[in-house]
């Protein structure tokens, strides 16, 4: 078969990590409204039009299936495994993307998506096509970047108190960490400014101080050859 006989379509899809105290990291599936995979969860995307961007695509198959829009996306991976698709052979440019827990409540299903859910990383349902391979390379990328550049931020509120920080990093890297060698790190750096605010405390606890991210700094920093590493 020449290459000009071949029937290939181009799709993307987007691996939303948000994050909240309560639920922890959590990722953004959708329910899919129709074949194949009818009712199964998925995540989010579709096939890309004749006149969009790659980049331009993912927004749009965000905003109709989930109703959330994006500050921090980043191209992971392509996957296009034969088979990967019952319907015909399809390439998919995957990203991830990283949105704050003030967006959580935002979900708004439309389009091929039935219903828009957040899943927290740990309690994953069973997921359409090739998708956990994706998923799961989407987890092993920020698990490794989250260690050399700030990204964690792009999931915390504009102002936090450290130990959102803290359990942030506990919760994304699956693993317990040195508090006092952490916060000692993370303030070494310059890149938190103290606030006058101040988080409410729990139970009986006293108020903690919150911080806020001065990303203008760290790029400064960072010309300069500062090396961001937890």
């Amino acid at each position: 078969m020449s290459s000009s006989d071949q029937h290939m379509k181009v799709a993307v899809d987007a691996v939303v990590f948000g994050y909240s105290k309560q639920e922890g990291v959590s990722v953004l599936l959708i329910q899919r409204k129709y074949p194949p995979f009818q009712n199964s969860w998925a995540i989010p995307g579709g096939f890309v039009l004749e006149h969009e961007s790659l980049e331009e695509a993912v927004r749009r198959e965000l905003q109709e299936e989930t109703g959330i829009s994006v500050d921090y996306l980043e191209q992971l991976y392509t996957f296009g495994e034969p088979g990967r698709d019952p319907r015909q052979r399809i390439i998919s440019i995957a990203y991830f993307a990283l949105v704050k827990s003030a967006q959580f409540q935002q979900l708004k299903a439309s389009t091929d998506a039935e219903h828009a859910q957040w899943f927290r990383i740990k309690e994953l349902p069973e997921l359409a096509f090739d998708h956990h391979i994706i998923l799961n390379k989407a987890i092993e990328r920020i698990r490794a970047k989250i260690r050399y550049q700030p990204i964690g931020f792009e999931l915390l509120d504009r102002v936090f108190p450290f130990a959102d920080l803290e359990h942030l990093y506990t919760t994304l890297l699956d693993r317990d960490i040195d508090r006092r060698n952490f916060s000692r790190k993370m303030l070494a750096l310059g890149i938190l400014d103290e606030t006058k605010e101040y988080a409410k405390p729990e139970g009986k606890g006293r108020p903690s101080k919150m911080y806020r991210f001065n990303e203008q700094r760290y790029q400064q920093l960072e010309k300069e050859g500062m090396n961001f590493e937890i």
